[in-house]
């Protein structure tokens, strides 16, 4: 099968690892890039050996058939719009969208034009997470229970060099790591019925530590501590803690699930690998549990990889648009719940994605 031609729109910090991964798979070939400012899109083409170009060159191409839409959150539904109605299928950098409306008219323009649509984060195609799912499907911690999440840091202003979209709409810690810890328990469990939770704004002002905007101040519009409660449809109850507030240290886990007969300590979702224990019931040891599939390095790109097949051979995509947008309604109930002190019923669902085969090679998708 010919390789389907994408564009890249966004040639930001993530982007280099897309075009370092874009090369390696069967399915895709990334052959140009562009961003508003067309002099960084050029010089990211040259040190990657493809096209650098204008947005409106890109998607005026017909060579390329998909767009990686890479720009900020607030502009990833008005981009993919613009790449569905030039006739692209598109693949988006978490969050979906920022707003459940711009996330249906994502889904809605591509089911009327008979384009696919896919949505980062694809690190639960990593050999952490698919090991993980293996277990808990093949009974080792019995029927699942319950489930627990944590994402806590101190905030990104000490760090990133540009670190204020992260305290505006769109932001804070359950819209920047959220998709991945909900990704995974989808993932995991299937999708959500219910949420509820508290949230809150701890500090209404941030100051920039890092470098090139060491001083400058941000005014905080979205919640920064958020906790959250989740009732899965096939019965579990999860809980999720997202949080920019916490100073010092957490020993807090990643993900554990609990089953009926025993846990399973799930690996950071942020990665593709980590390491994965399991303590069954009547027993007080922890057993490491080898990975059962491959893929335990960086492999971002992996979901675009598996859509351009889906593109090829008409199956479904893994990371696809109708779980980014269950995580996405799941991400706005908790804030929902906590505005109106009530729980946040969901109003879509999605499948959970089929398991990836054992024993395929890291950039093997079938």
């Amino acid at each position: 099968m010919d390789k389907i031609k994408v564009g890249v729109i966004g040639t930001g910090n993530i982007s280099g690892i897309y075009f370092q991964n874009g090369g390696k798979f069967d399915s895709m070939e990334v052959v140009a890039c562009a961003d508003l400012d067309v002099e960084r899109a050029k010089a990211k083409g040259e040190e990657y050996g493809i096209r650098g170009c204008s947005v409106e060159e890109l998607l005026a191409d017909p060579e390329i058939r998909m767009v990686i839409n890479l720009t900020i959150p607030l502009a990833h539904a008005s981009v993919s719009l613009q790449a569905l109605e030039a006739g692209k299928h598109v693949y988006v950098e978490k969050p979906l969208a920022v707003t459940r409306e711009e996330g249906l008219q994502v889904l809605e323009l591509a089911k009327r034009k008979g384009l696919l649509v896919g949505s980062a984060p694809d690190t639960f195609l990593g050999g952490g997470i698919q090991t993980s799912i293996k277990l808990v499907e093949d009974g080792w911690i019995g029927t699942p229970i319950g489930a627990t999440a944590f994402m806590v840091c101190g905030g990104h202003e000490t760090w990133h060099p540009a670190p204020e979209f992260y305290y505006h709409k769109g932001g804070g810690p359950m819209f920047d790591m959220g998709p991945y810890y909900l990704t995974a328990l989808v993932a995991l469990l299937g999708p959500i019925a219910r949420v509820t939770g508290s949230a809150r704004v701890t500090f209404p002002e941030r100051t920039i530590t890092s470098q090139p905007k060491f001083g400058q101040k941000i005014q905080v519009e979205t919640p920064t501590h958020i906790a959250g409660i989740m009732d899965f449809a096939s019965g579990p109850i999860g809980t999720i803690l997202t949080s920019f507030d916490v100073k010092g240290n957490s020993q807090l886990p990643r993900i554990e699930v609990y089953g009926s007969e025993g846990t399973l300590i799930v690996p950071d979702p942020n990665t593709f690998g980590g390491p994965i224990g399991i303590s069954r019931a009547g027993s007080r040891e922890w057993s490491d549990i080898p990975l059962t599939h491959g893929r335990a390095e960086n492999a971002r790109g992996v979901g675009a990889a598996d859509m351009a097949r889906a593109i090829q051979t008409g199956r479904k995509h893994r990371a696809n648009g109708e779980m980014a947008y269950h995580v996405l309604e799941a991400m706005h109930g908790f804030h929902d719940a906590s505005e109106q002190g009530k729980h946040y019923v969901m109003k879509s669902t999605c499948e959970k994605p089929a398991p990836l085969p054992m024993g395929l090679a890291d950039f093997d998708l079938d």
